[in-house]
């Protein structure tokens, strides 16, 4: 009975897997996703509210609990197995967090729910493959990161020293510099609002700011995207390499079944051979 439960129970895993691999099934819980996100959306609107709060409060515990049980075929299909891949995780806490209740001290995170909407990114590839490729270069990332802080560091301290008396606001301690440079590295009203001002006063203050704007912003920032770019190519090489031998493995397995077939057929042609020769032996008539 024991062995005949766990034939049933694995059959059971089996056709559940089968299911939540279907693509109609996860076009299906995506199309419902991007449904919850303009119903999160309409939520905003206090008038819709007024006169559709309950119908779209309604659809919203509607569209939970399908959720809920997808991710409840999905752990059953899966086992231990769902619990080891990052994106699954994601989409655990993301529907967890869904479940908390309305009132009590954990209420604000309710909020948190639009967060649904994220599990666009592991139901569609190239979008799950452009965050893999982010998470990729962190590493690459926070190196350079650590370089811009330190340059950073090093302009920020001649800043407060040199323009911090006459420029408190900007330039009044190091944290304030921190800030002001942050402002000159993304050119956002850098020159006519920051280092023209600071210029009046130190006529050869652009010989701080230029040489600040060619090395935080247009060196250190293309290095990201140069980091950012070459992780997703690498992503992009190693799929193109796994579905090349994925396609050797296929070939490889159809010219076996070309070849046992063969075999089969000249087995067959002997055989068909051997009781010709013995039909036509004189001792057989």
């Amino acid at each position: 009975m024991e062995l005949e439960a766990q034939l049933s129970d694995s059959s059971l895993q089996a056709k559940v897997q089968e299911l939540v691999e279907k693509s109609w099934f996860n076009r299906l819980i995506l199309s419902l996703i991007l449904i919850n996100a303009v119903l999160l959306g309409l939520e905003t609107s206090a008038d819709l509210m007024a006169q559709y709060g309950s119908l779209l409060h309604g659809a919203d515990r509607l569209l939970l609990t399908v959720f809920v049980l997808e991710l409840l075929l999905r752990i059953f299909a899966y086992r231990g197995a769902f619990f080891k891949d990052a994106w699954n995780l994601f989409d655990f806490a993301v529907v967890a967090i869904a479940l908390i209740p309305a009132s009590g001290p954990l209420a604000v995170l309710r909020s948190l729910r639009v967060l649904r909407v994220l599990r666009v990114l592991s139901m569609v590839p190239s979008m799950k493959r452009v965050v893999s490729a982010l998470l990729g270069s962190l590493p690459g990332l926070a190196s350079i990161a650590m370089v811009l802080l330190l340059i950073y560091y090093v302009f920020a301290v001649i800043a407060t020293k040199v323009f911090g008396a006459a420029f408190p606001e900007w330039f009044g301690n190091i944290g304030r510099s921190f800030y002001t440079l942050f402002q000159v590295m993304t050119l956002e009203s850098w020159s006519m609002g920051i280092s023209r001002p600071v210029m009046e006063t130190y006529p050869l203050a652009w010989m701080f700011f230029v040489p600040f704007i060619l090395v935080a912003t247009f060196t250190m920032l293309n290095l990201f995207i140069a980091i950012i770019v070459n992780t997703m190519q690498t992503f992009s090489e190693e799929e193109h390499a796994a579905e090349r031998e994925q396609d050797k493995q296929h070939e490889a397995l159809e010219q076996r079944a070309l070849h046992e077939e063969l075999r089969a057929i000249r087995q067959e042609l002997k055989l068909l051979r051997s009781e010709m020769a013995a039909s036509q032996e004189p001792g057989s008539r």
